[in-house]
Parts: C-alpha cells; structure tokens; sequence
C-alpha cells in the first residue's frame, strides 16, 4: 500500500514542472499563429503560470482547511487537465493566457502536495530518498514533456497542449490510492513562518534564479559553437544529469549530509565559471553538467531540510513557502539578471558566478551542520 501511495505522490511530481516548460518547443511555431500580436503576449504564455502558481501557493494552507487531501488533489488536477488540454480548442491570444493563467492555479494547489504528502505519509529518516525522487521525477516530466510537446507542435501549434492529458494517470491514482485525509496544520503563511524558514525558502529562490539564467541565455551564446540539434541535445543532458543526481540524492544526503550545503552553490559557480570561460564545445558540455547537478541537489536538498524540521505539518507551512519561492525565482532570474549584465557590461553567466558566490554565503552563514533522522 504504501508503495502505491508513493508512486501515485510522484506522479503528481512528474506534471508539476510541465507548467511552462512542456510549451517552450511550441512557442516558435505559437509566435508564428499569432503573427503581429506582441511578443510579450507569445513570452506569457510560458511565464504567466508562474505569477498564479505563487499566488495560490500563498492562499494554500486555507484550501487544506476547506478539501481533504484527495478532493484537493482531484480539484487541482482536474482544473490542470482542463486549463492545459482546453487551449487546444481556443484560437485566441487572450483566451489561451486565461487558460494559462489557471493552469497556474491548479499547479499552485497540487505543487505542495507532490512533497508536502511526502512529508506527512512518510517518516523523516525516508525523507531525503524521497525528495530525491521527486526531484528526479520532476526533471522526467520535463524531459519527457518537452520533447512530446515538440513532436505534436510539428503537427499544429495547438496539438502541443495535449500533452497535459498526462495529467489523467495522475488523477486515476489519486482516486484509487491516495487516502482523503484533512493535512495537519496551525495558521497560514505568516513573517513568523517565514522567518523559521527562511533559510530554505532564500535558499530556494537563489536555486532557481541561478538555474534559471541556464536556460534563457543558452541557447544563444552556444549558437555559434553548437548545431541546433546540439543545443537541444545539451540542454536535454542537463535534465537527464539532474534526474540521475536525484536519484541518488538519498544516499549522498546519509553519507555526507554536513556537506551537502555546499554543493549546489559550488556546482553552479562550476558551471557558470565555465560558461563564461570559453565557448568551446568542452566548455559547454561540463558547464551543462556542473549545472545540472547543481540543480538536481539544490531542489532536493531544501525540501528535505525543510520538511524534516515542520514534520506533518510540512504540506501547509514550509512546502507551499518553498513552491512560491521557487517560481518567484524562475519568474525574476531574466529581470535580475539581465540588467545587472546590461550596467555592469558582464555577460549573464559572469553575474551567475557572483549570484552563486553570494548563494554560497547565504549558505554557510544560514545553516548549522544538517544531519538527518537515522
């Protein structure tokens, strides 16, 4: 039973990320069915879930206290399937941000629940492993979302926005296995909340601000040393090396869990230090790697910190924190970075490296040693 239960919690996981990145392959041929219409409309398309995902993550802790867990689940999947699927139908710009819009409501309600559950099913000593898997099932679902989304958008811009049919399995697993409990939980997001755990949540935007400025700036600077199919093979690699990392994520975080602190911050100085170094293949290839392990400990890391130290009372406390945390930062990486870049003349991977420098700081200054349950 409680294998069922965790593989259907990890289903959940493997839809959170298709929020945006399921459609990046399509905006091309979008852009191109929507011509003349501004192109800050073709970019919302991809970040405006984003805005409404932080939103309801901050509205999260009272849905927990009108549904149960699996009326939440249903509810938040069911409008994901709707929201993503229903712009297939639709043939106008401002209809499909609408349905954009609540697909970000609906990965708002479920995003807390893919490690939140986790939190409160499962016992702290299982926490690390776990969150490994999540993560690593968060980086399948956008491996495996990407590249579907990039073979249906060859047939028409809309068909790209089935793959959220995806959702269905999730939603047949939930009914069947996921128990309709209330989630255990005082009060709602607070300063007080925040201050107890604002080492992960900083910590969390920092990940993803860093990350974030991987994939908005790679595929133009590697333009001129890499093919086309060479960008988006390097770019799938990097996915592939953060589901790997998550997969062991478990047994590192036992075996050196006082260290751990340090390796997302030193992976994407890493990382960073090599993009900016040169724009030779090598280069590329272990700068893309260094980051992809940086972001397969990162995410993990603060999860497991965090649901350890709030217990049961992970899903409505620290985990919707977390999850707002993490789309704020994919959310205003391009609009930190880029004009830090543009005053200071430093490309955007030199400003990566002094982000990751002060991430590290954050780190060391923020946390004691961290060791788990055993």
């Amino acid at each position: 039973m409680k294998k069922r239960l965790l593989y259907t919690i990890l289903s959940i996981s493997l839809l959170t990320v298709m929020a945006g990145a399921a459609i990046a392959p399509a905006l091309g041929v979008i852009s191109a069915h929507f011509e003349g219409r501004n192109p800050l409309l073709i970019q919302l398309i991809v970040s405006l879930p984003a805005l409404f995902i932080i939103l309801t993550n901050l509205v999260f802790p009272w849905l927990c206290r009108l549904m149960k867990t699996r009326t939440l689940a249903l509810v938040g999947l069911g409008l994901y399937v709707l929201s993503g699927s229903g712009a297939f139908f639709v043939d106008n710009i401002w209809m499909l941000l609408v349905f954009r819009a609540l697909m970000g409501v609906s990965v708002g309600m479920i995003m807390p629940l893919s490690t939140g559950l986790l939190a409160y099913y499962f016992p702290p000593e299982e926490q690390a492993g776990l969150m490994g898997l999540s993560a690593a099932m968060n980086q399948m679902g956008g491996v495996v979302a990407t590249f579907m989304a990039g073979v249906l958008a060859g047939i028409s811009w809309n068909y790209a926005f089935l793959v959220y049919l995806l959702g269905l399995i999730a939603i047949a697993l939930v009914v069947l296995f996921l128990p309709n409990e209330r989630l255990q939980g005082r009060g709602g997001i607070s300063l007080s909340l925040l201050k107890r755990f604002h080492p992960s949540v900083v910590g969390m935007f920092l990940v993803m601000v860093l990350f974030f400025i991987y994939p908005t700036n790679f595929a133009l600077t590697a333009s001129g040393t890499l093919s086309e199919m060479g960008v988006t093979l390097t770019m799938v690699g990097l996915d592939v090396v953060a589901f790997l990392v998550g997969l062991c994520f478990g047994s590192l975080m036992k075996r050196f869990a006082a260290q751990m602190k340090y390796v997302a911050p030193l992976g994407f100085a890493a990382g960073y230090l090599c993009l900016a170094a040169g724009s030779g293949a090598m280069w590329l290839l272990t700068g893309s790697a260094f980051i992809g392990i940086a972001n397969g400990i990162g995410v993990p890391y603060l999860n497991t910190i965090g649901s350890v130290k709030a217990g049961k009372e992970a899903a409505t406390t620290v985990m919707p924190l977390l999850s707002a945390a993490l789309y704020l930062g994919q959310f205003l990486s391009p609009l930190i970075v880029s004009p830090i870049a543009s005053a200071t003349g430093m490309s955007p991977y030199s400003v990566g490296l002094g982000i990751a420098a002060l991430y590290l700081l954050q780190a060391v200054l923020t946390r004691k040693k961290q060791m788990l349950p055993k």
